[in-house]
């Protein structure tokens, strides 16, 4: 096997804006376009963004439904469940500038659609 080549971004962000109808577990409806609004400007705020930094995207469903709403950080593949502000607040922090997982905020591995 031989070793990867570098990744353009150090860590790329996806939000689930998921809507589901009839009621069923979704993230949109959990806040999810203003965490996703939240993390790309502290993630510019701190000077982070763009290439050899952070990149933030919006993503469809991602099948974790039932741990919503949804946020996934690659390359390292940290799933995260937030509530608030604070909680974007403290991924960019530790996880996106520090390199320190938000152990509190994992999705926990049940949980699925």
């Amino acid at each position: 096997m031989t070793d990867s080549a570098p990744s353009y971004y150090k860590h790329h962000v996806f939000f689930c804006l998921n809507e589901r109808d009839k009621g069923e577990a979704s993230c949109a409806p959990h806040g999810a376009r203003a965490a996703l609004d939240r993390c790309k400007a502290k993630v510019k705020e701190a000077g982070l963004a763009g290439p050899g930094g952070v990149r933030v995207n919006q993503a469809g469903c991602m099948n974790r439904c039932q741990g919503g709403p949804i946020a996934v950080v690659y390359p390292e593949a940290v799933w995260y469940t937030y509530v608030d502000e604070s909680d974007i607040d403290e991924i960019v922090e530790s996880h996106l500038k520090n390199g320190r997982v938000v152990q509190r905020l994992l999705t926990p591995l049940h949980l699925g659609r």
